[in-house]
């Protein structure tokens, strides 16, 4: 959690920042934290553009309906090209990517951005690594570059605020920077339109305008509608306003060990107030929880804080049985909020401890490692006796095995990893089967013939059994297998 002043405005702003790898074996991360954003920046390199797991990512977010900010970042890397970066997010992520800034040379020279609302340029010094920047005017050469590309956002805008675009057939200059604020922001809210700047953050450019564009666009919590959740004992629908006064609810979208304060649930407040020491409704399991201590999170630190409010994030501690994805609530009034759906396995491969001695603490580590992350399972293969791990891929694997060296200081011997194939009948088959056994007496005879064909119904799991059977002096108790 971080706190942030933008650099023209008298007010103070006050953020949860939520950092997640973008890697598709890390989807677990990305899924549980756009579950409980309100805005996210979605990050994309200069020079690679729309990678593909940056389109899974981009569907994730339009499945949670989180408004967004493009960040075009590495613009001083070679080859280099913002506005290309930008067709690919309309042509490849369907998205109305709308450039509010250009840059200022590229590739190594890389070294101001032209602000496209307010036509004007800003240019960072490179003695202090872009911390601070000067205002200039617009660079001659780009003053018909950046009037061709000022028109283009005047017209995004105006064609999503119907009272700009009057303005904007009447005189396209007449229209004010605030104005143009007011309609972006909207627009970003209602996601019709996704911002487009560029940067470098390793050294500092652009990162100033990105901390003014999230505090201007995107939604705090206050600008959220009220969350949906169901009443699980009357089965209907309820509303929870980010308000202290409401009572409270909270999703539980992480669980951690630390080796200081032992587990911990991150949970996102939506309404009321939770005070330390408290108790809350796990409406999952229908018990008390004791919340003992609430921190707030920092990347390398925690603080203690007497209570969480609406709209904040943070982290309990001392309770028994909590799991991602479970809603926590005022006692007196249960809710049930939407939880995540995560994907299943995909490679596995099996683990055995290096010493005897550390069968049990392998046991340990690797339960407490799948209660954190829900893509990763444990099971012991019933044939070979072996410990199988799976994951999302072999890096999610490789990150595991090395916590378990690290975090557990348990040494494993691991197997080569194994895809985990899943199969489905494609087409139909027909098979006849004859069977004979003469011992003695009448003996049996059966002539069998079957088709093994996919079902109709797409909501079917495992196997139908149809007996087409006609005439005959047939059993007429048959189970399928």
């Amino acid at each position: 959690m971080e706190n942030a002043q933008p650099t023209e405005d008298a007010h103070a702003y006050h953020f949860n920042i939520i950092d997640t790898p973008g890697h598709v074996d890390f989807t677990v991360e990305v899924n549980r934290s756009l579950r409980v954003l309100d805005g996210l920046v979605f990050l994309f390199s200069a020079v690679d553009g729309v990678e593909p797991q940056s389109e899974t990512n981009w569907r994730l977010a339009d499945n949670y309906k989180v408004p967004r900010i493009a960040f075009v970042n590495k613009m001083d890397r070679q080859g280099s090209d913002f506005l290309g970066v930008g067709k690919q997010i309309r042509e490849m992520l369907k998205s109305n990517a709308v450039p509010i800034v250009l840059p200022i040379g590229d590739e190594a020279d890389f070294k101001g951005i032209v602000d496209l609302v307010k036509n004007r340029a800003l240019v960072w010094h490179e003695d202090n690594f872009g911390a601070t920047f000067d205002v200039i005017a617009i660079p001659e050469e780009m003053k018909a570059e950046v009037k061709e590309h000022r028109a283009a956002l005047i017209e995004a805008v105006a064609e999503y605020d119907e009272n700009l675009m009057e303005k904007f057939f009447e005189d396209e200059d007449s229209i004010t920077e605030d104005e143009v604020h007011a309609a972006l922001r909207a627009a970003v809210m209602d996601m019709s339109i996704i911002p487009m700047i560029c940067g470098s953050s390793f050294k500092n450019k652009g990162v100033q305008f990105l901390l003014d564009a999230v505090c201007r666009y995107l939604p705090s919590p206050m600008d959220k509608e009220a969350i949906v959740g169901i009443n699980p004992d009357t089965e209907k629908e309820e509303k929870r306003r980010p308000d202290l006064k409401e009572p409270f609810a909270a999703l539980a979208f992480k669980i951690a060990t630390d080796p200081f304060v032992g587990r911990l649930a991150f949970f996102r407040a939506y309404s009321g107030k939770l005070d330390a020491g408290s108790y809350v409704l796990n409406n999952r399991s229908g018990n008390k929880e004791r919340i003992s201590r609430i921190y707030q999170m920092h990347s390398n630190k925690q603080n203690a804080v007497d209570s969480i409010g609406a709209g904040d994030i943070g982290a309990a501690v001392g309770f028994k049985d909590i799991k991602t994805g479970d809603t926590l609530s005022d006692e007196k009034h249960p809710i049930v909020l939407e939880s995540m759906n995560f994907p299943d396995p995909v490679i596995g491969i099996a683990v055995e401890p290096k010493t005897k001695a550390d069968v049990d603490k392998l046991g340990m580590a690797l339960s407490k490692l799948a209660e954190e992350d829900p893509t990763f399972q444990v099971k012991t293969d019933e044939a070979s006796g072996q410990t199988i791990i799976s994951g999302m891929g072999e890096l999610h694997l490789d990150i595991i095995v090395d916590r378990l060296r690290r975090e557990f200081k348990v040494e494993v011997n691991q197997g080569e990893p194994q895809v985990e194939y899943k199969e489905a009948l494609t087409k139909a088959a027909d098979h006849r089967e004859i069977y004979k056994k003469q011992s003695g007496g009448r003996g049996k005879f059966a002539d069998i013939v079957f088709t093994m064909e996919p079902s109709e119904d797409p909501e079917l799991t495992g196997l139908e059994f149809v007996n087409s059977i006609k005439g005959g002096n047939i059993q007429g108790n048959l189970s399928h297998p």
